[in-house]
């Protein structure tokens, strides 16, 4: 099989590199090489290669705060990217394709956990609208494409992630990626307090890259007759509790501060996996060993001055 990772260089591309199995042959091309906003070029980098399989990883992505502040572009960018994509892949002839969405296209009153028939069911969660959005018209377009050729397009809804080579910028990061880093320079800086947004009540789940990286592998050469399937651990944990666990893997004996006047989001979001156990996929990496491998990571990138956010 030759797979195409689109978006190679992000937190769940090289995750999807790394874990690659050997019978796999991976193209991951450089944004350099192939703008993946470019259908033509795709479709021509397809064919030359005799691409059989993509799997869509890149993405504009953000926290809160960039999802919020910037939503025109978080619709209209990755519309553009899943768009050329999609659309070259299907001319191109390739069999076999997953769209990697997330759990934010769910509704905000979503009965908890969300299965996958609640998309749509319900308003958006306003803070990332833009980019749930774009991904629901991802999942759509793979529909259709699956019901009108026949073709194995379908999606995979992750829930919150975390894991080496994520964006640790402070505007543009997720949570775990900020937090960690926050903790990480409050050590270092003998802090005496961090600071965390909202007011640590809300609920979240948190799935280590590698995790999303062996539910792609497992789903990609099955023949499952489904469209749509949540990727996640079935686990959820108040970011309180989870700014805690932060604390105690980098060493933070100082005082974390919720700060209520910030956004907090959506107050519960955890996904039903019952299909994908069914389907014989499940998560096995716990949260404070995937979170622990993770910081180990970000240390010696830190010192070094080489990870993206810097």
């Amino acid at each position: 099989m030759r797979v195409l990772i689109a978006g190679g260089s992000g937190l769940v591309g090289s995750a999807l590199v790394r874990s690659a199995p050997e019978n796999i042959e991976i193209y991951s091309p450089s944004r350099s090489t192939l703008s993946l906003d470019n259908c033509l070029a795709v479709q021509e980098f397809l064919k030359v290669n005799n691409i059989d399989s993509v799997i869509l990883a890149a993405a504009k992505v953000g926290g809160i705060l960039a999802n919020s502040r910037w939503q025109k572009d978080f619709l209209l960018d990755n519309l553009k990217i899943q768009n050329s994509v999609i659309e070259a892949s299907l001319l191109a002839g390739v069999k076999n394709f997953i769209f990697l969405g997330s759990s934010c296209i769910y509704p905000t009153a979503s009965d908890q956990p969300i299965k996958e028939d609640q998309i749509l069911t319900g308003p958006l969660e306003p803070s990332n609208e833009g980019y749930a959005l774009a991904k629901i018209a991802g999942i759509r377009l793979c529909e259709a494409i699956s019901d009108e050729f026949g073709l194995n397009y379908f999606s995979l809804m992750p829930t919150n992630l975390y894991g080496l080579n994520d964006n640790y910028n402070y505007e543009f990061s997720h949570v775990p990626a900020a937090l960690m880093r926050r903790f990480h320079e409050a050590v270092l800086n003998d802090s005496p307090k961090v600071e965390v947004w909202g007011t640590g009540n809300v609920l979240r789940e948190f799935m280590s890259s590698e995790d999303l990286a062996s539910a792609c592998w497992h789903f990609l050469t099955l023949n499952h007759g489904e469209e749509l399937i949540n990727i996640g651990t079935g686990l959820e944990i108040s970011i309180r509790d989870f700014s805690m666990l932060i604390g105690k893997i980098t060493g933070f004996t100082g005082e974390i501060v919720f700060d209520d006047t910030k956004l907090s989001g959506a107050p519960r979001k955890v996904l039903d996996v019952t299909k994908a156990k069914s389907l014989g996929w499940s998560s096995s990496i716990s949260l404070e060993i995937g979170l622990s491998r993770t910081y180990d990571w970000f240390k010696k990138a830190y010192s070094r001055g080489e990870f993206r956010g810097a």
